[in-house]
């Protein structure tokens, strides 16, 4: 036992930083994207359209035109930005993503709108514990992975009082990665009712939010709102374990 505390002395403490104190990512780190619509409107040329995967950019006609980015449909691949030949698209090291509204997650030069809290009675039934039961709705297993590693001892997300639990009847709320196909349909409906009142919905990744690549698939059902009341969106492909913690803290007024 001795030497069991004299390492664990000599270790320190192993847990991340964040919330306390900043974060620095990786350069190559792909976060939240920024839009020069001065750049973009002077452009002729809308390769980049072409080149998105999931048509999450947009570009209004006219004379206000300017290019819009749905963060729920974007996966993070950088095409639009390596064919913008005027460098209207970069992205950032902000890994802060997450929104209450599905409308939230569009930007156009504009800053993202951070998740709001939620109200006063909510945050007093979950704001000191919140126990989620997870769902793959037919994910590749990215997100889920990503998740799974809010549990080690690095990001420790039980110190925050918020935990994975194996039943949805021990679950405060869902939380659902995978654009959700038709055969988990059912089961996730079937987990939701089994969750009692009140209670969370949380979508993770952009196949939970929008359908991510395989929207518009007959096999698929465009994410969770389709079928369920989604109370926070975290976009990504997938969402970097910072990006789903910071978005859970948000919601549940913690930073």
């Amino acid at each position: 036992m001795v030497d069991i505390i004299k390492e664990r002395l000599r270790q320190k403490s192993r847990t991340g930083g964040y919330p306390r104190g900043a974060v620095t990512l990786p350069e190559k780190y792909r976060g939240l994207p920024k839009i020069n619509p001065g750049a973009c409107v002077a452009c002729g040329d809308k390769t980049c359209l072409e080149r998105c995967p999931t048509d999450a950019l947009t570009f209004g006609g006219g004379s206000d035109a300017t290019l819009s980015l749905d963060l729920g449909r974007c996966i993070f691949c950088a095409e639009c930005a390596s064919a913008c030949k005027n460098k209207a698209i970069s992205f950032t090291n902000d890994f802060r993503l997450s929104a209450r509204n599905r409308r939230d997650l569009t930007i156009s030069g504009n800053e993202l709108a951070l998740v709001k809290q939620l109200d006063k009675k909510m945050r007093a039934l979950f704001g000191r514990s919140l126990k989620l039961r997870e769902v793959s709705a037919g994910g590749c297993n990215a997100c889920e992975a990503d998740t799974n590693v809010l549990s080690t001892l690095f990001f420790d997300l039980g110190r925050f009082g918020i935990q994975f639990v194996a039943s949805p009847r021990h679950a405060d709320g869902l939380f659902i990665t995978g654009p959700v196909t038709g055969n988990m349909e059912l089961a996730l409906k079937k987990t939701y009712a089994a969750i009692p009142e009140p209670k969370l919905v949380i979508a993770a990744g952009a196949c939970a939010v929008s359908g991510g690549l395989f929207r518009d698939h007959p096999e698929t059902l465009n994410g969770a709102d389709s079928i369920l009341p989604v109370d926070l969106y975290i976009p990504g492909c997938p969402p970097h374990p910072l990006t789903i913690l910071d978005g859970l803290l948000r919601l549940l007024g913690k930073l």
